[in-house]
């Protein structure tokens, strides 16, 4: 396996920081190496917010990424934050649903999926996290989605019924961002 390295980022409510965990999480249950190294504003909703995750098969020396193979922009301010910290050759999942700066580089991939509208089609705008997440696991194939659906269903035995009411549509979400890319629904 690869080393790989992703950059996840939104505002705060987008789910940005639980799709970095998830990931993690996932890559644990794999046996790799992970790190998760969350960063925020001050504010509880509506900040920007972003992880950086590291999956390898060794040790990951530390959790800080200076170049990202990928980034996931939830929002136009992720795009224009991390679009440099994309390493040459890399690729940005770009929200376009919310993202509509024009691309500033040749040198990295664009995938443009309008998350927001696929959402509210399918379950609702709460879910565009791991429906991006399924994305980026079809795309790069560094995990396998059933170690996603496993880990999310782990993750809800620990959580308030609440929220773990919420598992049917988090596994939908994730299998239909992975169906994106598989059936090739937007141009990757």
């Amino acid at each position: 396996m690869q080393d790989m390295s992703v950059i996840i980022s939104g505002f705060g409510g987008q789910g940005a920081l639980f799709a970095g965990i998830l990931l993690c999480h996932s890559a644990v249950f794999e046996g790799k190496h992970t790190t998760w190294f969350p960063a925020y504003g001050a504010e509880m909703r509506g900040g920007a917010v972003n992880c950086a995750v590291n999956i390898s098969d060794k040790e990951v020396p530390s959790p800080i990424i200076d170049k990202a193979d990928a980034v996931i922009a939830l929002n136009d301010a992720s795009q224009e934050k991390f679009e440099s910290k994309v390493k040459p050759g890399g690729f940005m999942i770009v929200n376009s649903s919310l993202c509509h700066l024009k691309p500033k580089r040749t040198d990295i991939k664009y995938i443009n999926i309008p998350f927001n509208e696929l959402a509210q089609k399918l379950t609702q705008p709460t879910f565009i996290n791991v429906m991006a997440l399924g994305a980026f696991i079809e795309k790069t194939k560094i995990l396998k989605l059933e170690s996603i659906k496993e880990v999310m269903k782990e993750m809800a035995k620990t959580v308030s019924a609440k929220k773990a009411a919420l598992l049917p549509n988090n596994l939908e979400s994730v299998e239909y961002g992975a169906n994106i890319i598989k059936n090739q629904l937007v141009t990757v």
